[in-house]
């Protein structure tokens, strides 16, 4: 019954194991474009990039007006970029993930034609408050469409 598991928790509480039971649900994931065709960039200074497609926000901490991602808990937390280019010389893709303005990961994709694709993912063990988020780098453009190949994604892993 619920009291039965009410007497548990009490009993065990500060144990990991019931952290681990008790933990905050955190996942997101978001691409580039809410719709349309286009083209962001490029700018004269890092742009942090704002993803409106929100596919998921489980938790609500990615913020679609900003772009930043706050942890709401201290963990381990898993995180997905993808960009697409224009496969032109002057329309290539550099951005980069950052956690509290320090550079953590970047995709970089450049051809002569076509379009390109590229991807990057890592861990970050991440304090509550630890605020993650995209930047495009100067002089570098980012590409999205309705079928949203350019996207930001994270997860809780597990707390800590």
């Amino acid at each position: 019954t619920m009291a039965v598991l009410q007497r548990l928790l009490l009993l065990c509480a500060g144990s990991s194991s019931v952290r681990l039971f008790t933990a905050k649900k955190v996942a997101f994931s978001a691409g580039l474009l809410e719709s349309g065709t286009g083209h962001t960039g490029p700018t004269n200074t890092p742009k942090t990039l704002v993803y409106k497609k929100v596919f998921s926000n489980i938790g609500g901490a990615y913020d679609l007006n900003t772009g930043i991602f706050t942890a709401p808990t201290k963990g381990v937390y898993a995180f997905r970029v993808f960009s697409k280019a224009n496969g032109s010389q002057d329309k290539a893709v550099v951005a980069g993930l950052f956690r509290n303005g320090q550079h953590e990961i970047s995709t970089y994709a450049r051809q002569n034609g076509g379009f390109i694709g590229s991807s990057n993912g890592v861990s970050l063990l991440l304090e509550k408050g630890d605020q993650i988020y995209v930047n495009l780098y100067p002089g570098y453009w980012i590409f999205d469409n309705e079928h949203h190949h350019s996207t930001f994604s994270g997860h809780l892993l597990f707390p800590m």
